[in-house]
């Protein structure tokens, strides 16, 4: 690439920035537009959801009784959360949090599990438009799950670390981040077509378009006049 053909690139790339900021006006209604729609569709067309969790501990035998745990044993624990999981989330389990609690539908889509790794510790999280039903599913599948772990399992016990209480906000959806998103989606979305508008334009607008359009040599420029009264 020669030195003409490197100004020539520098030239473009120079007056399609001058184009985006003449063009700024349009960019920036265009970005406000669309975090506007964001807006909207986050506080009045989405329903607000809740997630409320509670975290139980799984007690083995051995430590129950005082004795040490041997590297048999922490491998055997590490390999029995796994197991917690889809205990917690059985049929059997879900069943009678439902009848408790009167619920209908499909309790398993609002209920996830997550177990750190190298732990014991389980945490349960119900998502649900209402943040008191969220919690309260949350405790009450706290309580069967414990019984079913123990029955399956026979650990020794499952303590409660931590109850599920109402979220006082909602998880879902994040207005904040979602303003901010269709703000940079409308920004970008604004850009790219002015810039594809200014490149498809073959109109003359500049006199090096003479020599990188039509391929002639330019003699001169006749003033506007306008301009220089």
């Amino acid at each position: 690439m020669n030195n003409q053909e490197m100004n020539t690139i520098e030239i473009d790339i120079l007056f399609l920035l001058k184009t985006i900021w003449r063009r700024k006006i349009v960019i920036l209604l265009m970005a406000l537009l669309s975090a506007g729609l964001a807006f909207a569709y986050s506080s009045f067309l989405v329903t607000p959801q809740y997630d409320s969790t509670t975290r139980i501990y799984v007690v083995v035998q051995h430590a129950e009784a005082g004795a040490g745990l041997t590297n048999q044993d922490l491998q055997a624990g590490s390999y029995l959360v796994k197991d917690y999981k889809e205990i917690i989330l059985s049929q059997d389990v879900l069943t009678q949090v439902a009848t408790e609690l009167n619920l209908n539908g499909n309790l398993k889509e609002k209920v996830s599990v997550s177990i750190p790794v190298d732990t014991r510790i389980v945490s349960i999280s119900v998502r649900d438009s209402n943040p008191n039903e969220a919690a309260r599913i949350a405790n009450s599948l706290r309580s069967f799950a414990a019984q079913k772990i123990i029955e399956v399992t026979k650990v020794s016990d499952v303590r409660t670390l931590e109850e599920a209480v109402p979220a006082e906000e909602p998880s879902t959806p994040n207005t904040k981040r979602n303003i901010l998103l269709g703000l940079l989606a409308g920004s970008i979305l604004a850009t790219g077509l002015v810039l594809i508008m200014e490149i498809l334009d073959d109109r003359v607008k500049r006199p090096q378009d003479i020599e990188e359009v039509m391929g002639l040599t330019l003699l001169g420029v006749v003033p506007d006049s306008k301009k220089l009264k």
